[in-house]
């Protein structure tokens, strides 16, 4: 396996859901608590956009230019070429003391996010579903920090992390209704082998997880048996996705996020991102069809 490559040493507090634009031939990624959102091809560079609020995903539309960005308590619309968000739909409004984190979109182009404390601590973060007409619907709840989720290379099981208590969870998945249900623990890992955090599939069934805190992220069979790790520089692996031609570019982001003077020395790079070319291919990110 090849050698984790810097794309970009830029030092990111927490860079998180790397997603791979196929129309623009470029990567997108968060760093949450820096409030930015970021664009990295190999013709313009990289270039971000400033928020007055954490934002903590990104994910293309089917339908118009825009992009669909997860911030603090609500989802918007992003015009890159006008730099206009458009507030869409608010989520836990209420509960200030929560934020929105990790989100993707099934194959149907429904929009599943997560919600987490903003201290890490409390299980009041839960998973919801915004349908293309947004409609929103809390389908699991109980969770200190959510991550996730993914999907099988076949559709019919999701995935989900509770990433403080160590835990993936594999749901049942009808990908025609949406609906998931039988909930089981697919993952438990051990103290020593990180917190999971993000995840994606590839197309022969693999689930790649990083884990926080590990230096590494694992590629999982669907019993959850180690099939390849690829170690990297950094020790808060944040998440992972597939791009590049053929989808066979594994992107990798980390950060930098209460690392102390001398971790930070050890670790230079920490929140940076990565790409690892594999002989694997990867699945295109679903966009939302809202």
């Amino acid at each position: 396996m090849s050698k984790p490559e810097c794309i970009w040493d830029g030092h990111a507090q927490l860079a998180e859901g790397p997603m791979w634009s196929q129309r623009e031939q470029a990567l997108y990624w968060v760093d949450i608590l820096g409030r930015r959102l970021y664009r990295h091809s190999h013709k313009d560079g990289t270039r971000h956009w400033q928020f007055d609020e954490e934002v903590s995903s990104v994910t293309e539309r089917s339908e118009g230019p825009e992009l669909l960005l997860t911030l603090r308590h609500g989802l918007a619309w992003f015009d890159t070429q006008q730099g206009k968000l458009t507030p869409i739909l608010t989520i836990e409004n209420a509960r200030k003391e929560n934020r929105l984190n990790d989100a993707k979109c099934d194959a149907a182009g429904r929009f599943w996010a997560g919600t987490m404390d903003f201290d890490a601590k409390a299980p009041e973060g839960a998973l919801y579903r915004i349908d293309p007409d947004l409609r929103c619907m809390k389908v699991d709840e109980g969770y200190p920090v959510t991550n996730g989720p993914a999907w099988s290379a076949d559709g019919r099981t999701m995935y989900f992390n509770d990433s403080i208590n160590g835990r993936v969870y594999a749901f049942d998945f009808d990908p025609q209704s949406g609906t998931a249900g039988n909930k089981r623990l697919f993952l438990q890992l051990d103290k020593d082998e990180g917190e999971p955090d993000g995840m994606t599939t590839d197309s022969e069934g693999g689930l790649w997880l990083a884990q926080w805190g590990a230096w590494k992220l694992t590629r999982r069979d669907p019993q959850g048996r180690v099939l390849q790790f690829v170690e990297l520089p950094c020790s808060q692996v944040s998440s992972c996705t597939f791009g590049g031609d053929s989808y066979r570019t594994l992107f990798v982001t980390t950060a930098a996020v209460g690392l102390k003077p001398e971790q930070l020395e050890r670790e230079p790079l920490a929140g940076g991102v990565f790409a690892i070319p594999l002989d694997i291919a990867g699945m295109p990110a679903n966009r939302f069809r809202g």
